[in-house]
């Protein structure tokens, strides 16, 4: 079902953390002007721009602009929740869904929860984990869209690594339901080559990309983030390693720098997009590999 919506092989994308202080139509129009397949929606951003249009607006944006949508994001802190909490993600995902599907868009992302009540086990974490996948799963698979799932390698939150995050993944074992990697997490919460090197590329769904400050890793935080290749972070490693899987899926430029949102958003878009590119050897900085 998902290939006929749109094809996101070998794509770049942009994320709307990149250009936070921006609206979604500018998102798109930025995106679009910078010559980036797709753009992958903030959910915040979407709710406002419902506010005063409809889907039906946003369905007739996307075909001026020629742009596609990768995913809307997020479903924010899926686990370890109130009972009333976990009520309204699952209502979210829901609408996300609905909209999801009448746009085109493939993917719906959510990141685990914090460890509000202390610290708990890997195998209380996995549990969790796996149990409100499955739930949100039976949610979004009616409306042809899969659950992307994105460790936060920070400190305080119960999925750190993609170590972890991946055994999650293959223990909820559904086609629906893929990891979501980014080069900040990945490298915070000291995240594993053997872990990239055993994936399924099917699993993989989402290469979020950035760069961080050369700053010790318990003073990084997502205002740290910069463009790809002007940091200290492993992109060209994990591309390595990811071209060896056979992944050739899309890769998405998410940063949350607020010195960036200062920025003319269709400057920040080219700026970043010709940085992915480079970092990435795509584009025309080519010279081989999956992407």
């Amino acid at each position: 079902m998902l290939e006929s919506r749109i094809n996101i092989a070998m794509k770049l994308s942009i994320n709307g953390a990149t250009t936070m202080t921006a609206d979604l139509e500018t998102d798109i129009r930025s995106a679009a002007a910078a010559g980036y397949d797709l753009v992958e929606l903030r959910s915040n951003k979407l709710y406002d721009y419902l506010e005063t249009r409809t889907v039906d607006d946003l369905k007739a944006l996307l075909a001026e602009t020629g742009i596609g949508v990768l995913s809307i994001n997020t479903l924010e802190h899926i686990t370890w929740r109130s009972d009333e909490d976990h009520a309204a993600i699952l209502a979210e995902c829901k609408k996300l869904c609905e909209i999801s599907q009448a746009i085109g868009c493939p993917y719906v992302l959510s990141v685990p929860g914090a460890l509000r009540q202390g610290p708990k086990t890997d195998e209380e974490t996995i549990v969790e984990s796996v149990r409100v996948l499955n739930e949100l799963a039976d949610i979004a698979e009616p409306y042809g869209i899969k659950i992307g799932f994105e460790f936060l390698g920070e400190a305080g939150n119960s999925v750190t690594t993609l170590d972890l995050g991946s055994k999650i993944v293959n223990l909820v074992n559904r086609d629906s339901v893929g990891n979501v990697i980014d080069t900040y997490h990945f490298y915070a919460g000291s995240s594993s080559f053997e872990a990239l090197e055993a994936l399924d590329p099917k699993k993989l769904f989402i290469f979020h990309i950035n760069d961080a400050e050369d700053l010790p890793k318990s003073e990084l935080n997502d205002s740290k983030r910069l463009y790809p290749g002007l940091g200290i972070l492993p992109i060209t490693e994990m591309k390595q390693r990811l071209d060896a899987i056979g992944y050739d899926g899309p890769a998405s430029v998410e940063i949350f720098r607020p010195e960036y949102w200062e920025q003319d958003p269709f400057e920040v878009a080219k700026a970043a997009k010709d940085a992915a590119e480079r970092a990435l050897n795509i584009g025309k900085y080519a010279a081989g590999g999956s992407w």
